[in-house]
């Protein structure tokens, strides 16, 4: 063996967790030339120590850390949206339409095909004001609503010229059970859509208030419709309406996940309150029944969905 081969088994047999021992440094240091301190060589260890001890409480931390981060994002409540619409049939919804009983679906207005749920007027020679809701049969207070919504097509012969590309959810809505034979609209708050003509600007996500008023900034608003801000939708696109409700305090608009208008205090109030109403002009309105229009353009939806919430208490 060796010079060379001894020093090296030498240094291995004294090493001990990677640090030569006293004599092994003696030893080295003396076939060096060179003194070797006994004390300052403890002083190197020690630090040396010290920093792989702080270097491995720093990776630990950071270990702990990134496991709380995960865990807590884990434990997160996962949002359940529960669909109103089953993408067969109406199971679920009552359809009114102005003239015609509850539940009677005139010239097939209403309609399920290629799992969505059409408004549809190709069985009208022409519009005679037959404004149509289907709702859903149970009551909502505080929820997050989503719509997927598209216009399509031509509106039908002799439809008013406000009702292109016109349609929207009735929010806090009266039952269709509830509504007059001939009544034109549901007391309710409606989140209108509006589509665009493919030049002008035309916002939707806007806010009509039949039978209603609500507050915007402390103050009652008495006008029938008010603007959101958000973008145009051109053609026949679909378009995701977002909307979160919070009982009798306020309702917010979403698009794209920007709130586009919002509003408090909805009650009852304005010139459209059916005659015999059971509810006095300000009653706040803290739950109704959702519904969606049909009033002379065609329109499809895709998705109806709700996540309910609990209530906002402050």
């Amino acid at each position: 063996m060796g010079e060379g081969e001894k020093w090296r088994g030498g240094r291995l047999r004294d090493t001990i967790m990677g640090f030569p021992s006293w004599e092994s440094l003696s030893r080295i240091s003396g076939r060096l030339g060179v003194g070797f301190n006994k004390d300052k060589h403890n002083i190197f260890i020690i630090k040396s120590l010290k920093q792989i001890i702080d270097m491995n409480k720093f990776w630990l931390l950071l270990l702990i850390s990134v496991i709380s981060l995960t865990s807590c994002t884990n434990n997160a409540p996962k949002e359940e949206w529960i669909s109103l619409f089953n993408g067969k049939d109406f199971t679920g919804w009552d359809i009114k339409i102005k003239g015609s009983e509850l539940n009677v679906n005139y010239k097939n207005t209403f309609r399920v095909e290629d799992g969505l749920m059409k408004v549809r007027y190709d069985q009208y020679e022409k519009f005679n004001n037959e404004f149509g809701h289907i709702f859903y049969n149970k009551p909502f207070s505080n929820y997050k609503l989503r719509i997927e919504y598209s216009f399509v097509g031509e509106q039908c012969p002799e439809g008013p010229s406000w009702a292109f590309r016109n349609s929207g959810v009735m929010l806090h809505s009266q039952s269709a059970a509830s509504m007059g034979v001939n009544q034109d609209f549901p007391v309710s708050i409606e989140a209108q859509f509006l589509g665009g003509d493919g030049i002008a600007e035309r916002h939707t996500s806007n806010v009509c208030s039949p039978g209603t008023n609500i507050v915007m900034n402390g103050m009652l608003i008495t006008q029938h419709c008010n603007e959101s801000t958000s973008k145009t939708y051109h053609g026949d696109v679909w378009v995701t309406a977002e909307f979160i409700v919070r009982g009798d305090k306020a309702i917010y608009h979403i698009l794209e996940g920007d709130t586009v208008l919002s509003y408090n205090y909805p009650q009852v109030g304005g010139n459209s309150v059916p005659d015999g109403y059971p509810f006095a002009e300000g009653t706040l309105i803290k739950d109704g029944y959702i519904c969606l229009q049909a009033e002379s353009h065609p329109i499809d939806f895709r998705k109806v969905e709700i996540m309910e919430l609990k209530e906002d208490k402050k």
